[in-house]
C-alpha cells in the first residue's frame, strides 16, 4: 500500500511550537504580570485606510487581545434604526422582513451628540428621524448597465433622507446619511411603493448586531520562522518556489544563493515548506505567543481607529471597576 504519510498537513513534529512571551526570561518582576505587561505593550499601526486598519498588540495574552476583539464586535456604542411605522408597503417584501433589512443600514452618525433613551421617552437629544417615500412608475429609463427599465424599480437607501428635530441642524451641520446610498431594500414594480418614517438611537452589538460597528474583527499570532541549518542554492530556489505566500527570498550571502526569511507577516501556516520529507528538519514553524496581528474592518460609521480607541477605553474602565471591587472586598 502506498505511503501517503508524507501528504498529511499535521504531523507530530510539524505541528507548529509557541514560542514563550518575548522577554520573559530577562524580567526579574516574574511574580507581577501587570508590571510584565506594563514593560513589555505595544501598539503599532502596520496600515490605516478610510474602512480598515491593522495593527499589532504586542506583549499581551491571548485572554486581553480576546477581550479587546470583543469588545470592539458588541460593546462600542453606534446608532441605527431601531423603530419603523409603515404608511404604505405595496411591495413583494411583508413588513417584518422589509423592517430588519431596513434596520441594518449602517448610519453615518457620531453616537457622541446623542444621549440615551430613557423610559421609552423620545426627544430630540437622543433620537434621529428618517423619512422614506418611493414608487415606481411605468415610466421608462436607461440603466447604468445600458438596458431599459422602470423609475425607481429599485428601491434603494439613498432615499433616505433625514428629518431634524429641534436643534438637531446644528449639533449636526454636516447632516445624517446612511453610510452607503446603494443597499438595496427592495425590488418594485410598477404601481407598488415603499412610504415609512423610521426612528433611530443609540445602541451596542450585544444588544443587537446592527449595532455592531465592525464588519470583521480578528486577530492571529506572528509566525515565526527559523531554519534549522542553511538552505543554499537549488535548495533555496526549490524553497522559495515551494511557499504559496511567497515568504523567503534569496540573497547573495559570501557569494552563495541563500534562502532568507523576507515577509514572515504572510506567511499562512499552510505547512507546504516542509511537508516534503526532510524539510521538516530544516526549517522551523512557530508563533510568537504574544505578538497579535489585528484586522479591523468598520461597517463605516465609525473610522477605524476611533473604534479601537473606544474598545481600549472600555477595556480600561472595566479593569478599574474590577480592580475597586476587589479592593472594597479587601476593606
Amino acid at each position: 500500500m502506498a505511503d501517503f504519510s508524507h501528504y498529511r498537513v499535521f504531523k507530530d513534529h510539524q505541528v507548529s511550537e509557541m514560542l514563550p512571551h518575548e522577554g520573559s526570561e530577562h524580567r526579574g518582576d516574574a511574580d507581577d504580570p501587570v508590571a510584565q505587561m506594563a514593560k513589555s505593550l505595544k501598539i503599532d499601526i502596520i496600515k490605516l485606510t478610510e474602512d480598515t486598519i491593522e495593527f499589532d498588540l504586542v506583549g499581551v495574552d491571548a485572554a486581553m487581545a480576546n477581550a479587546l476583539r470583543r469588545i470592539m464586535l458588541s460593546e462600542v456604542t453606534t446608532v441605527a434604526i431601531e423603530t419603523v411605522w409603515f404608511a404604505d408597503n405595496t411591495s413583494i417584501i411583508q413588513d417584518e422582513v422589509l423592517a430588519h433589512r431596513i434596520g441594518l443600514i449602517p448610519l453615518k452618525v457620531d453616537p457622541k451628540k446623542l444621549t440615551d433613551v430613557v423610559d421609552g421617552e423620545e426627544t430630540d437629544q437622543d433620537t434621529i428621524v428618517l423619512y422614506y417615500n418611493v414608487e415606481c412608475t411605468n415610466e421608462k429609463v436607461t440603466k447604468p448597465d445600458g438596458t431599459e427599465g422602470y423609475l425607481n424599480e429599485m428601491a434603494y437607501s439613498g432615499s433616505l433622507t433625514w428629518v431634524p428635530q429641534g436643534d438637531q441642524e446644528k449639533i449636526f451641520p454636516d447632516g445624517i446619511r446612511p453610510v452607503h446610498d446603494d443597499i438595496v431594500l427592495a425590488k418594485l414594480r410598477p404601481g407598488q411603493r415603499i412610504e415609512f418614517e423610521a426612528h433611530c438611537r443609540r445602541g451596542v452589538g450585544k444588544d443587537h448586531t446592527k449595532y455592531s460597528p465592525v464588519a470583521t474583527a480578528s486577530y492571529r499570532l506572528l509566525p515565526a520562522i527559523d531554519f534549522q541549518q542553511k538552505v543554499t542554492g537549488k535548495d533555496a530556489k526549490a524553497l522559495k518556489e515551494m511557499c504559496p505566500m511567497n515568504v523567503f527570498d534569496i540573497e547573495d550571502l559570501g557569494g552563495v544563493p541563500t534562502a532568507t526569511v523576507a515577509r514572515p507577516r504572510d506567511c499562512s501556516m499552510c505547512r507546504e515548506c516542509i511537508r516534503q520529507e526532510g524539510w521538516s528538519d530544516r526549517v522551523r514553524l512557530r508563533r510568537k505567543a504574544d505578538h497579535f496581528l489585528f484586522s479591523v474592518e468598520s461597517v463605516g460609521a465609525i473610522p477605524p481607529e476611533v473604534i479601537v480607541q473606544e474598545a481600549i477605553a472600555i477595556l480600561k474602565a472595566k479593569a478599574v471597576k474590577f480592580r475597586n471591587l476587589v479592593d472594597d472586598y479587601n476593606m
